[in-house]
């Protein structure tokens, strides 16, 4: 058996392996493409072994992972902050990085991760790609508004980018170059507009026939949007043993800082997908005005201030949130408010 840690990094991919016994069998650098990785595979073929590779978490591990499954090699992901704990470094290079993840393979210690199948990456980076086309438009937006800011034009519209706000921007006479980067920024969201509402509409296709969408859009705060994405981040809910475990992966549970009677808690952890963490918050602001959450957002609002205790109100209400989704996913059965017989509200 070969053991192979493996680093890898824009223009290139360093490898270590080692036997059994903690003897290196190999070590170097190759190109992280298609042909670098086919050559390792030659390169480590000539033992006749079988091959445990590691790497740790990052974009194009994934890459790296398929390539080398396809050629026979036994590939793991492991977590980067759970290696750095259990092999805490005075000196970090790639090279190190290789043997660190090749000891952790030989002695069965690597933090494996949960590696989604080709459908749950391709649904994705469908939601993604969408969130990251809003992001734009919403960039361009707000440009569009601080033009009209620092040329003191009031905006007497809710809708600034509707009909009436396109004929009041057509009669605002700006001088350049103002005009004419206001002009490409409303080139640039309608252009937006069409590519988000074609991604909104094979998200609403393909979350019609997903088993989780349906379930989810019963849960307060959770249109068909935030469904499909909750859904494709989570991926299947079976490998989470507890709603305390989906929680903990949503990356909502603060710090926590325990020595003898001292129980300090920090800012939130944010580990796990933003985009779990994203759209869980963005429903708990929904549904903080839901009969079952109202009290709770009128508390913190009453204890730290109307907007700092929304915020706090709204992450405590995600946490709740992916609780609950954690039953209704579980149980194949939709939001229960409390007082239900079988509650699964969190």
């Amino acid at each position: 058996m070969l053991y192979v840690g493996l680093d890898l990094s824009r223009k290139r991919l360093d490898f270590d392996a080692l036997r059994f016994d903690g003897e290196r069998v190999d070590a170097g650098a190759l190109p992280p493409d298609g042909d670098g990785l086919a050559k390792l595979v030659l390169r480590l073929g000539d033992a006749d072994d079988q091959v445990l590779a590691v790497i740790e978490s990052m974009n194009g591990a994934r890459f790296v992972h398929d390539q080398l499954e396809l050629a026979g090699w036994d590939v793991r992901i492991a977590d980067a902050l759970k290696v750095k704990g259990l092999a805490p470094l005075a000196c970090k290079t790639d090279k190190i990085d290789c043997w660190v993840l090749a000891e952790l393979a030989r002695r069965d210690l690597v933090p494996e991760i949960w590696l989604p199948d080709p459908a749950v990456r391709a649904e994705r980076e469908r939601a993604r790609f969408r969130l990251h086309l809003v992001k734009h438009r919403t960039s361009l937006k707000n440009r569009v508004h601080s033009i009209l800011i620092a040329h003191g034009v009031p905006n007497p519209l809710s809708d600034l980018f509707g009909l009436g706000g396109r004929r009041l921007l057509a009669r605002l006479a700006l001088p350049e170059p103002w005009r004419s980067t206001m002009e490409a920024s409303l080139a640039l969201i309608d252009v937006l507009d069409e590519e988000i509402a074609e991604s909104e509409r094979e998200l609403r296709r393909l979350g019609a026939d997903h088993a989780y969408v349906p379930l989810l859009m019963t849960c307060p705060g959770i249109g068909w949007i935030l469904a499909f994405t909750i859904a494709s981040e989570i991926g299947d809910i079976t490998r989470f043993r507890a709603p305390v475990k989906l929680v903990g992966y949503s990356g909502l549970c603060p710090k926590v800082d325990q020595s003898g009677e001292q129980d300090r808690r920090g800012p939130l952890r944010k580990n796990g997908p933003d985009y779990l963490r994203w759209a869980l918050v963005e429903a708990a602001h929904t549904a903080a005005h839901h009969p079952r959450y109202l009290p709770l957002l009128e508390r913190n609002r009453a204890r730290h201030g109307k907007k700092r205790g929304t915020k706090i109100a709204a992450i405590t209400i995600a946490r709740k949130l992916a609780e609950a989704i954690w039953h209704m996913l579980t149980r194949n059965q939709p939001f229960a408010p409390a007082g239900a017989t079988r509650p699964l509200a969190a």
